[in-house]
């Protein structure tokens, strides 16, 4: 079996894995990192969304031998101990969940989107991610959070980028 090496929240991983091996089982099975959830298993809800190497990806259409050598941020490695990132914080200000199922993918393209546009209109947001599907809110308030979480971030800031502790 291969032997991989990857960060994750931080962390450095040695693992022995199947070639076949979803990068979102590891992360859930090996790694205890429960808070990105398994949608569809097939790429197109976005709930498992992760920063890979500092962009959003949809951590079940990435085999585990893919990601050696690289870094990993999961919705857990997010906050800076007991502090949220300003994403995590918006969306929890502006309740923009309801199951909370596709949030922690939701948060993560989010993430991404204020990296290539850090002033998103409403429309753009909505383009931004629409790769991550959500089935109870009806999107308001997740464009609500994202444009709140992007003038706290510009007013504080704030680099785009996702940081590891």
């Amino acid at each position: 079996m291969p032997r991989i090496t990857v960060t994750v929240d931080g962390v450095t991983y040695e693992e022995e894995v199947e070639p076949r091996l979803l990068l979102v089982h590891l992360l859930r099975d090996r790694l205890g990192k429960t808070g990105t959830p398994v949608g569809c298993d097939t790429s197109n809800c976005g709930a498992c969304t992760v920063m890979l190497d500092g962009r959003s990806a949809k951590s079940c259409s990435v085999l585990a031998v893919q990601a050696d050598g690289s870094d990993v941020v999961t919705i857990e490695g997010l906050a800076r101990g007991d502090e949220w990132h300003p994403m995590q914080k918006a969306f929890h200000t502006e309740h923009a969940l309801q199951c909370g199922y596709c949030t922690p993918g939701m948060i993560m393209a989010a993430i991404d989107l204020l990296r290539d546009d850090p002033d998103p209109s409403e429309e753009a947001v909505r383009e931004g991610l629409e790769g991550n599907l959500c089935r109870c809110t009806g999107y308001c308030n997740i464009v609500r959070a994202v444009r709140l979480a992007a003038q706290e971030m510009a007013q504080a800031g704030e680099r785009r980028e996702v940081r590891t502790p």
